[in-house]
Formats: C-alpha cells, sequence, structure tokens
C-alpha cells in the first residue's frame, strides 16, 4: 500500500493486512465501550510499528488514545526502565522516529529486561492497568458521563517464550482484552502458539483475535527480521530523554555536545534526609547507600502510604554529585521542580548511565547548583 494520510512515514511499508486490521479495531461498530488492544508477537515482528500505525488510525475516530507500554527495553513513549501509560492525542507523522511523551502513570521497573523480577514486572503492569479502568473505562452508557471511555494499545516485548510466555498469559488474562492482534513471522519455532493460547477451554466469552504477518518479507514471503542494536538503542532513547534538560533552540547535535552540557548544567540539590534510598537487585550497606548512587540513573518515585510497595514514578535522574558534609545529592534531571518536590524515593536499579557521555574528556561535575529544591 502506497504512502498516504493514513501512512505519512516514507519509509515504512504497512501491508493491506495490517491496515485492514487497523480498521477493524478502531471502526467495529459493536465495540462499546471503546476497544483495549493487546499486541503480541516475537522479538522484530513489528509489534511497535503495528502499534502506532493503530494508534495513528484510532484518533481518527477517538480525540484521545491509551498507550500500556509493557517493553521495559524498548519502550515506546519513555526511556527504557519504565512501565506507563501516556496518553496519546495526536497522530505521530513519522513512524521512523521514536518520540518521548510525558506518561500519565509510571513505574520504575529498573531493568531493560522483566526476567529480573517478573512477578514485581507484572504487580506493576496490573497497577497501570487498574489505573487506567479507574480513570478512563467507561463499562457502559450509563457509567458517570463526565468520565471519557478511552480506547488502549497495549504493547508486549518480544520474549514470548519461557518466564515471557507466561508471564505474557497473565497480562492476557489480567487486562482480558476486546481484541488480540498476534504478528508472526516466518520461523514458526518462534510464534506463539496457534489460536486463543492463553486461555482456559472452559472460557466461553468471544475474544477478537487477528493474526496478521510481519510486514517485512522477501520475495517467497519469508519474514526478514530486522536487526537492531538493542543496547545502542537504549542509550540514544536515554541520551535523547536527558537532551530534554535543555530548551530545544539550544544546539546540541552531537554526544561529546550533550555530554558537556550536562556536565556544566546546574544540578539540583536535593537534601538527604528528605528522600530515601530502595536498591532494586542489590543489597547495599546502610553506610554506603548514598555513596553508591554516585554517577548512576534513579528512578524518582512518589511513596505514600497507599503505595508503599509501588510507589509511582515522575522520570529519572543522574547523580551527578553527593557531599555528605553538607547531607546533599546533586541531581540532573528534566521533571519540572513541581514535580520534584513530590519525589520522597530514589530507586535504583540496572539502567546505566549511556558509557559515550562517561567518555568525553573535560566533563567536571559541578559541585554546586542554582536550583535547590526544599527540603520539607
Amino acid at each position: 500500500m502506497a504512502s498516504g494520510p493514513e501512512n505519512p512515514s516514507p519509509n515504512i511499508f504497512i501491508p493491506r493486512e495490517w491496515s485492514e486490521a487497523a480498521e477493524s479495531i478502531a471502526y467495529d461498530s459493536i465495540t462499546s465501550p471503546p476497544p483495549v488492544v493487546l499486541i503480541c508477537g516475537a522479538k522484530n515482528s513489528g509489534k511497535t510499528t503495528f502499534s502506532r500505525h493503530l494508534l495513528n488510525v484510532l484518533l481518527q475516530r477517538y480525540k484521545k488514545v491509551a498507550y500500556l507500554d509493557t517493553d521495559v527495553g524498548q519502550p515506546e513513549f519513555t526511556p527504557p526502565g519504565l512501565l506507563s501509560l501516556t496518553v496519546v492525542d495526536k497522530v505521530t507523522p513519522d513512524l521512523t522516529i521514536p518520540c518521548l511523551k510525558t506518561p500519565e502513570r509510571c513505574f520504575f521497573f529498573g531493568d531493560n529486561t522483566s526476567k529480573t523480577d517478573p512477578e514485581a514486572y507484572l504487580n506493576y503492569i496490573y497497577a497501570i492497568y487498574d489505573y487506567y479502568k479507574k480513570e478512563y473505562y467507561v463499562s457502559d452508557e450509563g457509567e458517570d458521563p463526565s468520565k471519557t471511555g478511552l480506547p488502549l494499545v497495549v504493547n508486549t516485548p518480544g520474549w514470548v517464550k519461557g518466564v515471557g510466555y507466561d508471564a505474557l498469559v497473565h497480562m492476557l488474562n489480567y487486562i482480558d482484552p476486546t481484541h488480540v492482534v498476534k504478528i508472526r513471522i516466518s520461523a514458526e519455532s518462534k510464534n506463539l502458539p496457534a489460536g486463543q493460547f492463553w486461555l482456559d477451554e472452559e472460557y466461553n466469552e468471544t475474544v477478537n483475535l487477528i493474526e496478521i504477518n510481519s510486514a517485512r518479507q522477501d520475495s517467497f514471503n519469508r519474514s526478514v527480521l530486522v536487526q537492531k542494536d538493542a543496547r545502542l538503542m537504549r542509550d540514544f532513547r536515554l541520551m535523547a530523554y536527558f537532551r530534554q534538560c535543555f530548551p530545544s533552540s539550544r544546539n546540541i547535535t552531537t554526544i561529546k555536545e550533550l555530554a558537556h552540557a550536562l556536565a556544566s548544567h546546574p544540578p539540583f540539590e536535593v537534601s538527604i534526609s528528605s528522600v530515601k534510598v530502595r536498591h532494586l537487585y542489590c543489597q547495599v550497606p546502610s553506610t554506603e547507600k548514598f555513596y553508591s548512587l554516585n554517577a548512576t540513573i534513579v528512578g524518582l518515585a512518589v511513596e505514600s502510604e497507599d503505595s508503599e510497595n509501588l510507589p509511582w514514578s515522575v522520570g529519572l535522574g543522574i547523580v551527578r554529585g553527593i557531599d555528605t558534609f553538607k547531607g546533599v545529592l546533586f541531581v540532573l534531571t528534566p521533571v519540572p521542580q513541581s514535580s520534584l518536590e513530590k519525589v520522597n524515593l530514589l530507586l535504583q536499579g540496572l539502567i546505566q548511565i549511556p558509557t559515550c557521555l562517561l567518555q568525553v574528556q573535560g566533563c567536571i561535575s559541578p559541585y554546586m547548583s542554582g536550583n535547590t529544591l526544599p527540603t520539607s
């Protein structure tokens, strides 16, 4: 299918099969309330591209669409390590360009794979979906008329074997989507099982299962997987995230320029006494817990009485330095101060500062700050 208003990206080929699938979901006359769509399939099968295409098609009918991203390694609208719910209100002009958005709700998982802690991974997803149901899901016409029902697109990782398969089955059963889009590739051994693999035989309700083929195929109709450098893509996304510390008008076009800009940027000064520290995947002696944060990426989280085990996140920060004599941490982050003032918990996981930012000569951390957060 040629590029057009439906497919504004000149370098992305959207097969007719994909377009028909997206339109059948968006304009399904019997779908009331709005559809809840989960997209699954093997790694590099095109799940993200289809989900973004589906978003664009849904936005032709709905003013806003919710997007639940469960791929902590290659998320769509956030840096890696986060699970998020984002409300999208504009068509993506180019499907080839990743774009960062501020999520409506997110949790810092702290790693780029769910295998580190599958139980916590699923609990975060359940909590985000519960939030969506509370805020944006309308079950029938008789519900609160002031509540806006939004369709939901759920993007999933490509780990579909072993523990990854089990997590996907749990996710499908908890969310119970109206539509499941399964993308197949030619390597059958890498595909998900046929049919409604996540359901028990006793399940009687109808699920709209849509099975489509990967868009990238050779002359023999075989899927051609695009081999991505996952680590490099994660680094680029992290750099794009911290590039937001500066106005878009500032001329920062290279890694070296970004490294120097970050090194010379005045950090926020955070009182050690005003925040707790939690290490997600290791144990650190209490005497070393603040030192262990130096030169690391942390999740900036808000812990409350009703969310002690599942503190929600406002974003990421880089701990640029620690002054234990003054009792302060120096943190670089694009998160606005109004949100930072709510932060009372720093989460350290396994997300690391891109090595290329640390290898630039002359980047000395500024141990002074023009921006100081209140300590209350």
